[in-house]
């Protein structure tokens, strides 16, 4: 009788693994570097404050990442992130229990997926233009949200605007606004903060689901060889469905933790974002061809994305300069994951 593989060589074999052996080493050396240069990077305050620069970076690395390894991409990540944002605070200024705003925001969120896997899946668009498609919508649901203006922020305020309560009833709005924000964004036990804790929990989850389960197996089936796995029984259109929705559900509370963060529901709120899932998950090897990859590399990867700019933003490095210096990194892993790939075939 064999013998079942364990979870640590489960992880340590998948394809993509030593990638994220080396961002693991680069990331430690990086760390060694700035605390060199900037004696507070490793202080107790800069390191829980970085811990909570990284939760929405994990958070929309997984999205992108389930997305990616069925070899198509999501650039509606940020616009999504946008739109839950600016729903949930607009709900709120109307008198919406702030959990029962954010409960709304769940299946808006997950429409958006279900639209992107349908027209990738049954319709055969280019994820790119799909999704290009949605991220526009979005957007502008955001900005529908707020009246059609194009810039500005809703401030979440309870009760709404005109409406005089009770000082008592007024407290409660209060409390429960503040409990909210605490949740998603201010509130710690110990050195880490509920936002950390709450990417980590996701992280979980859909680690054990794309690692363990029959839904992770037909995600890099259809990523290796979509031909395969159509030969094979999987049903392609729900498995691309599954990854959509995912990205979309990661996106919405992304939403969330920034609304909570700013105390505004802004419809610029996400801009980047879906480069910033890209970023996290090929920095950590998962591969934008497909197939490949750990969500294991996507935590590696956020890590990497805020300790550069934890870090630079410590020295002073201009904003333009920080990007640069990501953006050089995130092409250079595309490239290197390229030039492997092709050596492989």
């Amino acid at each position: 009788m064999t013998e079942k593989p364990n979870i640590i060589s489960r992880v340590m074999s998948a394809r993509g693994m030593g990638q994220v052996i080396i961002v693991t080493l680069f990331q430690i050396a990086m760390m060694v570097v700035f605390q060199i240069i900037a004696p507070r990077f490793l202080t107790p305050g800069n390191v829980s404050n970085l811990m909570r620069q990284i939760a929405p970076f994990i958070i929309v690395g997984i999205g992108q990442s389930y997305v990616l390894i069925t070899g198509n991409i999501d650039l509606s990540i940020g616009s999504v992130l946008g739109m839950t944002s600016m729903i949930s605070a607009t709900l709120m200024t109307k008198g919406v229990n702030p959990w029962l705003a954010a409960l709304c925001c769940v299946p808006a969120s997950l429409l958006v997926g279900i639209i992107n896997g349908t027209l990738v899946s049954n319709f055969n668009l280019p994820p790119f233009i799909a999704t290009l498609g949605t991220m526009t919508i979005a957007r502008g649901i955001a900005q529908a949200a707020n009246k059609g203006y194009a810039t500005g922020a809703i401030e979440i305020i309870i009760p709404p605007d005109g409406v005089v309560l009770p000082e008592a009833e007024m407290e409660a709005h209060k409390t429960i606004a503040e409990r909210f924000r605490q949740v998603f964004y201010y509130g710690k036990i110990g050195p880490f903060f509920y936002t950390i804790l709450i990417a980590l929990a996701l992280w979980a989850v859909f680690f054990i689901i794309l690692t363990y389960t029959t839904t992770g197996r037909h995600i890099y089936a259809v990523g290796s060889n979509i031909e395969a796995a159509k030969m094979s029984g999987i049903s392609v259109p729900k498995t691309i469905h599954t990854a959509y929705m995912v990205s979309a559900f990661c996106a919405g509370i992304a939403g969330l933790v920034n609304c909570a963060q700013s105390g505004t529901g802004s419809m610029t709120a996400g801009q980047s974002y879906e480069l910033y899932g890209v970023a996290a998950s090929v920095i950590g090897g998962i591969s934008t061809l497909g197939g490949q990859g750990s969500l294991l590399g996507t935590v590696i990867g956020a890590a990497v994305w805020a300790t550069l700019a934890n870090g630079l933003a410590l020295k002073n490095v201009p904003l333009a300069y920080q990007n640069i210096i990501v953006g050089i990194i995130v092409i250079v892993s595309v490239l290197v994951d390229v030039v492997i790939r092709r050596k492989r075939q």
